[in-house]
């Protein structure tokens, strides 16, 4: 009897993992400092910025794939940069889809933590520089606990987003085996050979996961909710 999944398929479910979980940390890092920012700024590029941030969210993936695959081309301003470097090409490598990754799921990180933060207000960080905090220990000990809510739904949105990703990855990673075939181009691959018992089961997996992590976070925000004064 064949198992339910082959080896193939756990090494595209293993890549897909390492994929979100090294997007995930990346975002965070990234949009934490932007959205506190964006937060809290006047500067005239504040606009600009969040409209260049949240970009990805209207434009199919495949447009933003293919102007990323162009860029970091061997021809593009990205390709000969990283080339001179000695750091190589990144399309059609692991570094590369992570780089799409992150670009792709980036509103999906910051909207999250951006409402956190204007919804905290200015109040509890006037306290604390009333109580002679410096601006960093105001940002780690009073902002950061306060957003918490935000930044366990910018992570789990962020690893979600990465985990269902098909039109960046196929555009920027391509479909190779051990280096760039995640769970969405697997199941492409089945349904191109016609096996579709094969990604029936991915797909089942699919499904049950993106259902996990919408009753995750109802519940969470439910939990919120009722702790809120």
């Amino acid at each position: 009897m064949n198992p339910l999944l082959s080896p193939q398929d756990l090494a595209s479910v293993g890549l897909t993992l390492q994929l979100a979980t090294l997007s995930t940390l990346v975002l965070l890092a990234l949009t934490l400092p932007l959205a506190w920012w964006l937060a809290h700024t006047r500067s005239r590029w504040r606009t600009p910025i969040a409209a260049l941030a949240s970009l990805p969210l209207v434009l199919p993936p495949t447009v933003l794939g293919f102007y990323l695959l162009i860029f970091w081309g061997p021809d593009g301003l990205g390709g000969q940069l990283t080339q001179w470097l000695g750091w190589g090409r990144l399309p059609f490598t692991f570094a590369g889809l992570v780089l799409a990754s992150v670009i792709y799921s980036l509103p999906f990180a910051l909207q999250p933590l951006l409402h956190a933060f204007e919804h905290m207000g200015r109040r509890p960080l006037e306290l604390a520089a009333m109580l002679r905090a410096s601006p960093w220990d105001a940002f780690f000990s009073v902002a950061l606990p306060l957003a918490r809510p935000g930044i366990l739904t910018a992570a789990v949105l962020s690893f979600a987003h990465t985990v269902g990703e098909f039109g960046m990855v196929l555009m920027m990673g391509g479909n190779i085996e051990g280096q760039t075939r995640v769970v969405s181009t697997q199941i492409y691959g089945h349904v191109e050979a016609l096996q579709y018992r094969q990604a029936h089961v991915l797909a089942a997996l699919m499904v049950a996961f993106s259902f996990a992590v919408l009753l995750f976070l109802q519940r969470s925000r439910s939990a919120a909710a009722k702790g809120a004064p």
